[in-house]
């Protein structure tokens, strides 16, 4: 609810304090006082679009903050109320700087967030009702026992059904874009199956090759590291064994010379070892000039490979495997994508089935809707009013039913205020007084269910007087017994039901003009709707006749 507003510097107000209350907040004033300015101030702080025609003429900026409290989003208690200062400043340059609680937001950002917090209603302000995609959702909230669950279901079912939708068009985009790579992808596949890829045969052939291309020199260089070894009667391995024995002769006599024959020993053996190994190694090293041949187009043929796709053996048998699976994918994407499309004809006969459902509900819930905001129009003065709730099936331009989230109902609400006019859709009516007097009927039945705490109304006594005017005042303190009522009015008979009354008045001095807003105490609401009922004469008669207005408002 809107607890305080402050408002410096718009248009012709200074400076303005209002303290606002639950309940029904009149404000009244002469023609030309700032009515109106005071609801475009809150309408601007709300989120509204600004203009450099509201900055007050000789000042640099106009400033509104506004204090809110907000059920349900207290840190401390989450069941009670929060407080939020909201901040618009606007330049005479342009400029135009939003704050929630000192921190600078967008303006679609304050918008968002005072969404839910009022709902302003006059002939120069949006009014919820005049937008049709509203209608749909006061006619669920109207039997939301009933129909929120039945639109939950339809939600899901489209939910499924657009995800078997967007399912099915990637798979036929994947089939086609598939089938024109088919051809390509086989020939890959088939290249490096005819290869027979094995892991590690790049590295194994280069040292086949190495060996292969040097084997002359190879041959020769291990033939006579082993003749040079083994084989002369001077060889290394001959004189190793003659030191070994001789050393071994006198192995017993120390610990030391022991230890000594041992590792001239051991060096020996392996030193035989290795001469055995290094004439294995000579006896196989052949040079093959057809085996030579045979390792290099085999290293070419996997280095072209690889060079070409950009992958290791590896990476290319795992890619073989892909292959395998998209070839596959292809070939049977006319089974996947038949199945598919039979999810999707089950899915959307249930989604229908559904969306029937939830059309029964909203066209019974609409039919009693339309009964009782009839009678509402005929209390507010709107004797030969008639109003009806439109239903029509959304479809395509070839008339196909299109499925949303919400059903496939588009509702609108068709309206006329005098006797044979046809009905029409609501945002057709001109009348600001109108409009504010049909969403009072609306706000009556509606009041239990709708959630916006706050509601203004400008010029809510358009075209009405007398007994209408009490009726009007009556509607406003039995909703205000649910929301907080901001309503400025120029009728005494609904002045009188105001729980908290203000007078807007204009002063001037030799310079500028002034707007201030006074709260009234008990003796000067009486005194206020006395002018009301007979101008600035304010005489026993008419402060008589406004104690009973006030008297019979309660």
């Amino acid at each position: 609810m809107i607890r305080h507003i402050s408002i410096r510097n718009f248009a012709i107000i200074e400076n303005v304090e209002i303290d606002f209350n639950d309940g029904l907040n009149i404000i009244t004033g002469e023609t030309g006082a700032g009515k109106s300015v005071v609801i475009e101030a809150v309408s601007l702080a709300l989120g509204s679009r600004a203009d450099t025609a509201f900055v007050r003429s000789g000042t640099d900026k106009a400033v509104i903050q506004l204090v809110a409290t907000v059920e349900g989003k207290s840190n401390s208690d989450p069941d009670g109320p929060a407080e939020y200062v909201i901040t618009r400043e606007v330049s005479s340059a342009g400029r135009s700087l939003c704050r929630i609680n000192g921190e600078i937001v967008t303006l679609s950002a304050l918008s968002q967030f005072c969404k839910g917090l009022a709902d302003i209603h006059g002939q120069y302000d949006h009014q919820s009702l005049l937008d049709p995609d509203n209608h749909i959702r006061l006619v669920d909230l109207y039997r939301k026992d009933t129909i929120l669950p039945a639109k939950a279901d339809v939600g899901a079912l489209f939910a499924e059904y657009t995800g078997l939708r967007e399912e099915l068009a990637r798979l036929k985009k994947d089939q086609a874009e598939g089938k024109r790579q088919r051809d390509f992808m086989s020939f890959e596949l088939q290249e490096i199956t005819d290869a027979h890829l094995r892991e590690g045969e790049d590295t194994e052939l280069e040292d086949e090759i190495s060996l292969l291309q040097n084997s002359e020199k190879i041959f020769s260089c291990l033939a006579g590291a082993y003749q040079t070894a083994s084989e002369s009667d001077y060889s290394i391995l001959s004189a190793m064994k003659q030191v070994s024995d001789t050393v071994g002769e006198t192995s017993q006599y120390t610990q030391e010379l022991s230890d000594l024959s041992r590792r001239l020993e051991s060096l020996y053996y392996e030193y035989e070892d290795a001469c055995s190994e290094l004439r294995e190694m000579r006896d196989s090293t052949v040079f093959d000039p057809a085996a030579l041949d045979e390792a290099i187009g085999r290293y070419e043929t996997i280095k072209h490979l690889k060079e070409k796709h950009g992958r290791s053996i590896p990476e290319l048998l795992e890619y073989a495997d892909e292959l395998r699976e998209r070839l596959s994918s292809i070939d049977n994407a006319d089974e996947e994508i038949a199945a598919l499309q039979a999810k999707i004809e089950r899915t959307a006969m249930a989604l229908e089935i559904a969306s029937n459902k939830l059309s029964e509900l909203r066209k019974s819930a609409a039919a009693e809707l339309e009964q009782l905001i009839t009678e509402q129009l005929s209390q507010l003065n709107f004797g030969e009013a008639a109003f009806a709730i439109d239903f029509t099936k959304a479809v395509d331009a070839s008339g196909n039913t299109l499925f949303s989230a919400e059903g496939t109902d588009i509702v609108e609400f068709l309206i006329t205020t005098n006797r044979g006019e046809p009905l029409k859709p609501l945002s057709k009516i001109a009348s600001g007084g109108e409009m504010s007097r049909i969403m009072l009927a609306f706000k009556k039945i509606i009041g239990d269910y709708d959630h916006i705490p706050t509601m203004i109304f400008d010029e809510i006594d358009s075209g009405i007087s007398g007994i209408a005017a009490s009726v009007v005042g009556r509607k406003l303190l039995e909703i205000a017994r649910r929301h907080q009522i901001i309503c400025i009015t120029h009728l005494p008979q609904i002045a009188a039901y105001g729980t908290s009354n203000y007078r807007i008045w204009k002063h001037s001095d030799d310079v500028m003009t002034y707007t201030s807003v006074d709260p009234l105490s008990d003796e000067e609401k009486v005194r206020e709707i006395a002018r009301l009922l007979g101008g600035e004469n304010i005489t026993p008669t008419t402060l008589a006749s406004a104690k009973e207005l006030i008297e019979a408002s309660q």
